[in-house]
């Protein structure tokens, strides 16, 4: 699928399902690796956030986690991914640079057959995978862009287009 932006044709992003995030974490094959999924499935994090994220950014009693000068050089909070344990704050930061884990994440992604399904998947895609998450639970647009830390609402209006469930329902109930 395809959307319009600047007089340019751009594709939607290629975001990761539940259960696709399921079979690749299934077939991660370290600890670390997997704790960084999670970051960028379960909170929204760019790669450069989870290699950069230090222990004392995770608020653990607080379920969130300060991102410190994230793109742009903003700051943010971010929700603590749903089943990140309070023991996973050890592997932090994480032990690997960005090149490294997106290799892990690609590999993950062959190993699991998500890859030939989405063969443009990337790390990348985990972040688009979250927000799309949110947009199919109801999760008004403007907190999306908070969490995600876009300036700019059309940026983030980019996931009503890759998710119209609302439109296609609203034409269902009106026609």
């Amino acid at each position: 699928m395809f959307y319009k932006c600047r007089n340019m044709v751009k594709k939607l992003p290629v975001s990761i399902t539940e259960d696709e995030f399921t079979k690749v974490i299934s077939k991660t094959l370290k600890k670390h690796h997997k704790i960084a999924f999670l970051l960028g499935y379960g909170a929204g994090m760019r790669i450069s956030e989870v290699v950069n994220l230090k222990p004392e950014d995770i608020r653990y009693s607080n379920k969130n986690i300060l991102i410190r000068q994230g793109k742009g050089g903003k700051d943010r909070i971010v929700p603590l991914p749903k089943g990140f344990k309070q023991e996973f704050i050890k592997h932090i930061p994480i032990k690997c640079g960005v090149r490294s884990l997106q290799r892990a994440f690609i590999s993950a992604c062959i190993r699991s057959k998500v890859k030939e399904t989405k063969p443009t998947i990337h790390f990348h895609s985990l972040r688009h995978g979250f927000a799309t998450r949110l947009v199919s639970q109801g999760v008004p647009i403007h907190h999306i862009r908070t969490l995600l830390g876009h300036s700019n609402i059309s940026t983030t209006n980019i996931y009503l287009e890759a998710n119209p469930k609302e439109a296609l329902k609203s034409y269902e109930d009106l026609f």
